[in-house]
């Protein structure tokens, strides 16, 4: 398998989207946010888009460079590193954000509305440099082949 770089472009184009759409929300605060029911639902909804879209990059950037598939979620944002895709300490920042998908999406315990507005803030501040990673490997890789 290869890495196909016009899906990986479509995925983090709709990465870009869902991230851009939540900072309205991020903007009014977390009293704001804690009070609304209705943003807190937008944000969870945008941020498991965009944590799952940024998990398939990462198998797809894996696999697609012949290596096996990362054991989970949490190790395909550490295996970008070993790809030269991340920084090995941004990617341990990021893969973070694995852990908040899988809570948005098996609810494994009650949602924290608090945790939620800093996984968002973690979003706003990390999945620009990731993007930013991703599009110079395949810049860097475009290059190569």
């Amino acid at each position: 398998m290869t890495v196909d770089p016009e899906l990986v472009t479509r995925k983090l184009m709709l990465i870009a989207s869902d991230v851009d759409a939540l900072r309205p929300i991020a903007a009014k605060g977390l009293d704001a946010y804690v009070g609304d029911r209705v943003d807190q639902a937008v944000v969870e909804r945008y941020l498991e888009r965009a944590i799952g879209r940024m998990i398939d990059v990462n198998f797809h950037l894996i696999t697609g460079t012949g290596q096996p598939p990362p054991t989970d979620y949490h190790a395909s944002f550490l295996r970008l590193a070993d790809l030269q895709v991340l920084d090995a300490g941004f990617a341990r920042q990021i893969a973070r954000a694995a852990g908040l998908r899988n809570r948005l999406v098996h609810e494994y315990d009650e949602v924290n509305p608090e945790r939620v507005f800093e996984g968002l803030e973690a979003a706003l501040r990390d999945v620009p440099v990731y993007l930013a990673g991703v599009n110079a490997y395949l810049s860097r890789s475009a290059d190569l082949g």
